[in-house]
């Protein structure tokens, strides 16, 4: 299991992990070798409120990037959730069912929606970096 720390800088900004990669979708990125575990940002979390129910039925599938894999819906809204790279659904974190809650919790922890295997390493290299993400989310 991957675990990631919260950092929260002298005014008390939460910043993001410098280790992992970014969409201007708020979907975060952690690459080990061909295989990415994929979950949404803390800011995407704030945005949305409490997350009471995640759906992902992709695994097994083979989507492109920007293809929708699945859904998040807080108490007041449905949120889609876009592939960040091209590949198959490795797994989905079977957490969730339960316990949707841990996307507020532990979003780049317990929280992680998807692995995927990347099928277009090229694509890697348009993600953003945690200073590119953090300008983007101001």
């Amino acid at each position: 299991m991957i675990k990631f720390e919260v950092i929260v800088n002298e005014n008390n900004i939460m910043s993001t992990p410098e280790n992992l990669k970014y969409t201007k979708d708020h979907e975060w990125i952690s690459i080990e070798g061909d295989v990415a575990t994929i979950g949404i940002t803390n800011f995407a979390q704030g945005e949305l409120g409490e997350i009471v129910y995640v759906e992902i039925e992709t695994e097994g599938e083979t989507l492109d990037r920007e293809e929708v894999f699945g859904t998040v819906e807080a108490v007041k809204t449905v949120s889609d959730l876009f592939m960040p790279l091209s590949g198959e659904v490795l797994e989905i974190n079977p957490k969730l069912e339960d316990e949707p809650e841990l996307v507020n919790s532990d979003p780049y922890g317990d929280g992680w929606m998807i692995k995927l295997k990347i099928s277009d390493d090229s694509e890697v290299s348009e993600l953003l970096s945690d200073a590119d993400y953090a300008e983007l989310i101001g």
